[in-house]
């Protein structure tokens, strides 16, 4: 140290700094109390770079200072199960099952490096009460296993979670719960966000819910919903339903002719239809009642009455012919979706069936003179097959109806059968698909089954009700035609 820095007892301010102090020449031991003071150290003297290794740093002296390090500093590490109970808000560290770094956001643990899930769109519609054929999500960051798929509609109470696998990273397909479909209100939008395994949620999209058509009595069969219409009401076509539909529509069955055997009423007019297109809207399914019988010559008993839908008319069957005991003592049966079966007393000649409308029925049986004393009638015609003629020993079989579905042993407008009057003759039995069995004027029921009896004993059968069937014709008692039907479906896997 120059002389020239020490005055009597004292050491000048600048005397000692730094650079004139080789490292370790001052320690803490070789200090006394308060014998470096600020007042006393230069400024710049004392840095981060000269202070003693156990020296502590204040943490802003540690994290505001720019580290120029090229080296590396370690997380704590540790397995999932190993994560902190309580952990602060942007903690850090390294998971050794994920292979990853991940920090605490505040509620959850995630991935530093965690793929962003965006939901950009949803196609597919959301029904009201089915689950469909489900939706397909478009976006990015789906990543490759367990996305959440979560649907939430307040006012209807849904908070729902749904785990997929996506299709690729930017697709996935999603059959909507039951806990959704069973709650969601038709019109009310429900949101759809994802969350991928990374845990990162996507922003929603809203879907509306779509209702499904009303109307009539609502069943399932197998696939398919079925509307029944056993009386004239609509059927209601929501918007934003779209599907293609089968029908059936059946008119009233024509009823069947008395005084001494009369003819079997005709089956009302059968229609179906397949694969339909219907737009949104009502249609109104117009049911067609069933005719009354008639004893009442010279004339006809009363034709069934038509059944409309989609601007489709199917014809009522016609009435059978009511027995005519003087000339021309016979009579043809009505016209109708199905004619009604002819009626002819005594004298040598015929009649004819009342004729059917082409694509809904057949024609009705014919009657010709019977024995000396038999009054026969020919059955109604049916959807399937004309009815039978009357014979000198019987009264005709009325014509075999149609099943629909295909094999589902359902069968629609049959036939009535035809009445006889001769204690030795036989009535005529319905057609299959609801067709009244006729009865027998003059003697008994030696069976006992109803199918014919004593004079006024009411033996005769009405249509099946529903089912378009025709009346059977008889003598002092006859049937009435059943009321129509109208059935339309849809299947459900096809929406």
């Amino acid at each position: 140290m120059p002389i020239s820095k020490i005055k009597g007892n004292a050491i000048e301010d600048d005397a000692i700094t730094s650079a004139r102090l080789d490292d370790g020449t001052i320690v803490a031991v070789d200090l006394a109390s308060d014998s470096v003071t600020t007042a006393k150290i230069q400024d710049s003297a004392v840095t981060l770079a000269k202070l003693a290794s156990d020296a502590q740093p204040t943490p802003t002296q540690v994290s505001d200072q720019d580290n120029t390090s090229t080296g590396q500093f370690t997380l704590p590490a540790g397995t999932t199960a190993q994560r902190p109970g309580t952990s602060y808000t942007g903690a850090q560290r390294y998971n050794t099952d994920l292979s990853v770094m991940e920090y605490y956001d505040g509620s959850v643990w995630k991935k530093i490096s965690s793929e962003i899930a965006n939901l950009s769109s949803v196609s597919g519609i959301l029904y009201v009460g089915i689950a469909g054929s489900g939706l397909t999500l478009t976006g990015s960051g789906f990543l490759s296993s367990n996305l959440v798929v979560n649907f939430a509609q307040s006012s209807d109470g849904i908070d729902e979670d749904v785990t997929v696998t996506p299709s690729s990273d930017t697709s996935a397909t999603v059959t909507v719960p039951a806990a959704v479909y069973n709650n969601v209100t038709a019109g009310n939008a429900v949101t759809i966000k994802v969350t991928n395994s990374d845990l990162s949620q996507s922003s929603g999209v809203n879907i509306t819910a779509v209702g499904l058509p009303s109307g009539g009595t609502i069943t399932t069969d197998g696939d398919y919903r079925v509307h029944t219409f056993t009386s004239t009401s609509n059927f209601v076509i929501p918007t934003g339903f779209s599907t293609t539909y089968d029908y059936l529509i059946v008119a009233g069955g024509g009823g069947g002719g008395g005084n001494q055997g009369g003819g079997g009423g005709g089956a009302g007019g059968m229609v179906t239809a397949s694969s339909q297109s219907l737009s949104t809207g009502t249609y109104t399914a117009t049911v067609g009642a069933g005719g009354a019988g008639s004893t009442s010559a010279p004339g006809a008993a009363a034709n069934g009455n038509n059944s409309v839908f989609n601007s489709t008319t199917v014809n009522g069957g016609g009435g059978g012919a009511v027995m005519q005991t003087s000339s021309p003592y016979g009579r043809s049966g009505n016209n109708g979706g199905s004619g009604g079966g002819a009626s002819f007393w005594i004298n040598s000649g015929s009649f004819s069936g009342g004729a059917g409308t082409s694509g809904q029925g057949n024609n009705g049986g014919s009657a010709t003179q019977g024995g000396p004393s038999g009054h026969n009638g020919g059955g109604g015609g049916g959807k399937s097959s004309a009815g039978s003629a009357a014979n000198s020993d019987s009264g005709g079989d009325g014509g075999a109806g149609a099943e629909w579905p295909t094999s589902s042993g359902n069968y629609y407008a049959g036939g009535g059968g035809g009445g006889c009057y001769y204690n030795g003759n036989t009535a005529g039995d319905g057609g299959i698909g609801g067709g009244g069995a006729g009865d027998r004027y003059e003697g008994v029921d030696p069976a006992g089954d109803g199918t014919q009896g004593s004079p006024g004993s009411g033996f005769v059968q009405d249509g099946y009700v529903n089912t378009g069937g025709g009346g059977g014709g008889g003598g002092s008692s006859v049937g009435a035609g059943a009321s129509g039907i109208i059935i339309v479906r849809y299947d459900t896997t096809a929406l």
